[in-house]
C-alpha cells in the first residue's frame, strides 16, 4: 500500500479508502445487500491487513449500524491513532426544524450519535453529506468549526456540492476565522466525470483532497458489460444513476475489459489504476475479499499514457445524476435524498 496527505491536513491515508456503505444490518436501512456484522469484520481485517487504514462511513448508512460495525472491529483488529475515520451527517429534519433546533446543536447531536455508534472519541474527518438549503452556512460552519475546536473532530470535509458551494463556504470560513473544508468527495469515475470541469480546478488550486465515491461505477467498471450484481439487482439508486448513458458507457468498460485483458489484471485494477492518476484516495466498497484485493493491487499498476487517452477518448457529456441531480431547493428533491423507502 502506498500512503499519501490528504490535502492540506496532516492526515497520511491509504491510496484507496475503504467505503463502507456495503456494511450494516440488512434488515434495516435504506439497502437490503449490505453486509451484517461477521461478513463485515472480515472485509475490513483484510482490508487492515493490506496497509489501508483510511475508512468513510456516514451515520445514515443502515441506521448507523454501519459505525457501528466499523467501530468494533478497528477497536478489536488495529490500533485508533493508526487508522483515519471519515464519517457524514444528514441535514436537519423537518421535525428539527419545526422544532426551531439550529444547524450548530444539530450537527453537535449528529456527531454524538456517530460518536456513540464508533465507539470513539473523535473521527479524523467529519464530512458535511449533502448542501442543505434550509440551515444557514453560517450555521453549517459554526457548528463543524465547534466540533473541531471541541476535538470531537480533527479536520471537516464536504460531499455532493458545486464548486461553488464549496468556495463559498470556504470564503465564509476563511472571513470568520473559522474552520475550512480540507477534502471533497464527488461522483466520479470512468463514466462519469463531470467533476473534471470546475470542482477540480477548484480543488487543486486550494490543495483540496479529492476523495471520489462511485469509483467503480457500482461495480460497473469491474465486470464485463451487461454482467450484473447482487447490489445491481437490488438497488435501484445505483440504477437510475448510469442507465441513461448505458449505450456510451458499455464502449468504456470494454475499453477497461480491453486493457485487462492485455495486462493480465481485473478490471478493477485498470479502473482505479486509471482514477489514481487523478485523485487523492478513491472510496472504493467492497462486499467479497476479491474486491479489496482488486482494490489494493490498483496501486501499483501503472497505466501508460496511451492507456490513459485510450481509456478516456471515447467519454460523452453527462446530464447531472445521482445525489448531486437533487442538490435544488426543492422539496421534493430533498425528500427523494434522504427518505429510506
Amino acid at each position: 500500500m502506498r500512503y499519501i496527505k490528504l490535502g492540506s491536513s496532516d492526515l497520511n491515508v491509504s491510496r484507496i479508502c475503504m467505503g463502507c456503505m456495503g456494511f450494516g444490518n440488512p434488515e434495516i436501512g435504506q439497502h437490503n445487500w449490505t453486509l451484517p456484522e461477521e461478513e463485515s469484520r472480515k472485509i475490513i481485517k483484510q482490508g487492515l491487513d493490506l496497509g489501508i487504514n483510511f475508512f468513510d462511513t456516514a451515520v445514515g448508512y443502515q441506521n448507523g449500524t454501519s459505525e457501528q460495525f466499523v467501530g468494533k472491529a478497528i477497536k478489536d483488529f488495529s490500533n485508533r491513532e493508526d487508522i483515519v475515520i471519515a464519517t457524514k451527517f444528514l441535514p436537519r429534519t423537518d421535525e428539527e426544524i419545526k422544532k426551531g433546533i439550529a444547524g450548530q446543536q444539530h450537527i453537535e447531536s449528529m456527531l454524538n450519535k456517530s460518536l456513540e455508534n464508533l465507539g470513539m472519541d473523535y473521527v479524523d474527518l467529519y464530512i458535511y453529506h449533502m448542501w442543505d438549503y434550509r440551515t444557514p452556512l453560517n450555521e453549517i460552519m459554526e457548528g463543524l468549526n465547534n466540533m473541531v475546536e471541541e476535538g470531537k473532530a480533527k479536520y471537516i470535509g464536504i460531499s455532493n456540492c458545486f464548486s461553488w458551494q464549496l468556495a463559498k463556504a470556504n470564503a465564509f470560513a476563511e472571513m470568520n476565522d473559522l474552520t475550512k473544508f480540507i477534502s471533497f468527495q464527488g461522483h466520479y469515475n470512468l463514466i462519469y466525470r463531470e467533476e473534471e470541469r470546475e470542482m477540480f480546478g477548484l480543488c487543486m488550486e486550494d490543495n483540496i483532497a479529492l476523495t471520489p465515491y462511485s469509483a467503480l461505477a457500482s461495480g460497473r467498471l469491474s465486470r464485463k458489460p451487461g454482467a450484473s450484481s447482487n447490489r445491481l439487482e437490488k438497488d435501484q439508486y445505483a440504477k437510475f444513476k448510469y442507465d441513461a448513458s448505458k449505450s456510451a458507457d458499455s464502449k468504456i468498460i470494454r475499453r477497461v475489459l480491453e486493457i485487462a485483458n492485455e495486462r493480465d489484471v481485473s478490471m478493477t485494477e485498470v479502473s482505479l489504476a486509471w482514477i489514481l492518476t487523478k485523485v487523492t484516495s478513491p472510496i472504493v466498497g467492497a462486499t467479497k475479499e476479491y474486491h479489496v484485493d482488486g482494490a489494493v493491487n490498483s496501486v501499483d499498476l501503472k497505466l501508460t499514457h496511451d492507456e490513459i487517452d485510450y481509456l478516456e477518448e471515447l467519454y460523452l457529456p453527462h446530464k447531472i445524476s445521482g445525489v448531486m441531480a437533487q442538490n435544488t431547493q426543492s422539496d421534493a428533491n430533498k425528500k427523494k435524498v434522504w427518505n429510506n423507502k
